[in-house]
């Protein structure tokens, strides 16, 4: 009797090499993603939980859409800005970071070190 080889993700029967363990890389990804996915410590997870605690300081402090912020007290409260999802030049050249629609820049030339607070607004599509 044949041994019946299967993909460890989805069970499909497998055809060629004997030590193959998955039927496709869709689904040899997918079984990683899923083994890992509980593990605190994976990349996914920091990357995560980082975004999600930006975006959810940002609107703490951004209720009307343009504000100021001193960087000390986001950076306290455990925003890194070094992590964001997308970002937007204006025509000034000023290039504000954004954790999902809530954006910041840093003002450079002010003391103590601030953050100008945006929301993100449909004209900056463009």
């Amino acid at each position: 009797m044949d041994n019946v080889i299967v993909c460890l993700y989805c069970k499909t029967k497998l055809e060629g090499r004997k030590d193959k363990k998955f039927c496709s890389p869709y689904c040899k990804s997918s079984f990683h993603y899923e083994k890992n996915k509980d593990n605190e410590n994976s990349r996914y997870e920091v990357v995560k939980n980082k975004l999600h605690l930006n975006r959810k300081l940002l609107k703490k402090y951004n209720k009307s859409g343009l504000s100021q912020i001193r960087k000390e007290q986001l950076i306290n409260e455990g925003f890194d800005p070094n992590y964001f999802t997308n970002y937007w030049k204006n025509y000034k050249g000023q290039v504000y970071l954004f954790c999902y629609e809530f954006g910041f820049l840093e003002v450079k030339n002010s003391n103590p070190l601030k953050y100008v607070l945006i929301t993100w607004q449909s004209y900056m599509i463009n």
